[in-house]
């Protein structure tokens, strides 16, 4: 986009949540709630963060950032909502899970409180979950655009998916599916019940695998490693697009 233009990015994650007390990202059963917005300056541009939160709070209307002219762009975060291994109390890492009709109401309802914000691209994590949550949540958005998952894994997907009509381009935001988004790889412990996998293996030991930063659950993806990777990618593409 040209210098100056308002700037907005959506960002659907798979199994984190912004801390807003702490400054940090929490992996979390929490599911899709309210959202809160936080701001800081980078120089002469200024950025909101508006993040979902599965705590209650006194948020009635809809979020809505206020105008600060030109350079003012915004990272939404959303949670995807309730998906069928949550219900479950499974392990679901990279398994590619639907989410349940909780999980659709909660991705509408985050919607709704969005609804106001201008949104201009949509990244998700590769798994169907999070791209419901995407899908269901730009519904309720105000403006009415239409969310369009981009295919670039070929010259030929990418040529079969082209839209001709500049006026339903402007009517429509592209979303970006990553597998650098992904939750961790849970590894031996994907499809495995949670609170069964404590009992065999004790909660110390689960625990570690799960909060710990460098040990990774067998066969699978540390925090270190999962970091990595949506860092990088975070850099490297989303930030691009803030800037």
């Amino acid at each position: 986009m040209a210098a100056g233009t308002t700037h907005h990015t959506i960002v659907s994650t798979q199994s984190h949540r912004w801390n807003c007390k702490n400054s940090r990202l929490d992996e979390t059963t929490t599911k899709v709630g309210l959202v809160s917005i936080r701001s800081c300056s980078s120089g002469n541009r200024k950025l909101g963060l508006v993040c979902a939160s599965g705590s209650k709070s006194s948020i009635i209307d809809p979020v809505q950032l206020p105008s600060s002219g030109n350079g003012e762009s915004s990272l939404i975060l959303i949670r995807h909502g309730e998906s069928m291994w949550n219900e479950k109390n499974l392990f679901t890492g990279c398994v590619d899970v639907p989410l349940t009709p909780t999980g659709v109401e909660e991705a509408i309802e985050a919607g709704k409180r969005i609804c106001n914000i201008p949104i201009d691209v949509i990244f998700t994590s590769a798994m169907i979950r999070a791209q419901m949550t995407a899908m269901l949540a730009m519904m309720q958005h105000r403006r009415k655009k239409v969310p369009i998952i981009t295919h670039k894994e070929s010259e030929q997907a990418h040529s079969w998916s082209q839209i001709y009509s500049e006026h339903t381009r402007k009517q429509s935001v592209p979303v970006i599916t990553a597998w650098q988004l992904n939750e961790r790889m849970y590894g031996e412990l994907q499809g495995l019940n949670k609170q069964e996998t404590a009992e065999r293996f004790g909660k110390e030991q689960v625990h570690e695998w799960r909060r710990s930063y460098d040990m990774p659950p067998p066969n699978g993806e540390s925090l270190a490693m999962c970091a990595d990777r949506a860092v990088t990618y975070f850099k490297d593409q989303v930030r691009i697009c803030l800037q």
